[in-house]
């Protein structure tokens, strides 16, 4: 199994801390944000790793992460070219997939507890997908998903919805079968012109093979000012190391 890192994005809700920063590189907590996202795969077992970003800070990014020796995994790096969205920006990495299912993070999601044991969850899963879920006061911000918990299914993932079915919403580590990069190429683009990844998700979840599991301990998208602190809060507190949990 392979990992992904999705690090583009413009980082426009971050300004000016970002205008000449991708906001990947930005502290969080003793570290870059990104290094959360590397640790939770190296905790998971997988150390073969896609990094994406956007053309203007790939040196930079490059610079930092170097070849992975210093995490003793391998890095791979690609460029998007422009901001069309998380799912154009993971068909990059259908080459470096190579047929092998995945593990993706949104760079600028940071978690607490190892993603370890939904990883190996997911290997036993024969095909599909899974997203991880976590129980928020504001559903109204995220892809919300409504739930089958009898049979530990997904319904239906909305995007921001106005009322939303649950308060679960879907974090930024989705894993896929090697099937999602054809499910990118039969999606179509969102008003604004991106290939958004909850229409992959929803393409697995309208065919029955997407599962889920709800994460433990803290967990935060770390886009904006606020989240930003919340979430260096958050690795101070366990000096950046990444709990085992109770898996």
């Amino acid at each position: 199994m392979k990992g992904v890192i999705l690090a583009g994005g413009t980082g426009t809700r971050l300004f000016p801390l970002t205008k000449v920063t991708n906001k990947h590189l930005l502290p969080v907590g003793k570290e870059p944000m990104i290094f959360n996202p590397i640790r939770q795969l190296i905790s998971a077992g997988i150390t073969d790793i896609l990094v994406v970003t956007g053309k203007d800070h790939m040196g930079e990014i490059v610079r930092l992460l170097g070849s992975g020796s210093d995490f003793n995994c391998n890095f791979t790096f690609r460029v998007q070219e422009k901001a069309a969205g998380i799912a154009d920006a993971l068909a990059l990495g259908r080459g470096f997939a190579n047929g092998e299912k995945i593990v993706v993070i949104l760079g600028d999601n940071i978690l607490t507890h190892s993603i370890r044991k939904y990883v190996d969850i997911f290997k036993e899963q024969p095909s599909g997908a899974k997203v991880l879920l976590k129980r928020v006061g504001d559903p109204e911000r995220f892809g919300v998903a409504a739930l089958d918990e009898h049979n530990k299914m997904i319904m239906q993932i909305e995007e921001k919805p106005e009322n939303p079915k649950s308060d679960y919403a879907v974090i930024g580590v989705y894993m896929y079968d090697p099937q999602v990069f054809e499910v990118i190429n039969s999606i179509t683009a969102a008003a604004r012109g991106e290939l958004e990844i909850t229409s992959v998700n929803n393409w697995y979840v309208e065919h029955g093979t997407m599962t889920y599991d709800i994460v433990e301990g803290d967990w935060m998208d770390a886009g904006t000012f606020e989240s930003l602190m919340v979430a260096n809060q958050m690795l101070f507190s366990i000096d950046n190391t990444i709990k085992k949990g109770d898996g």
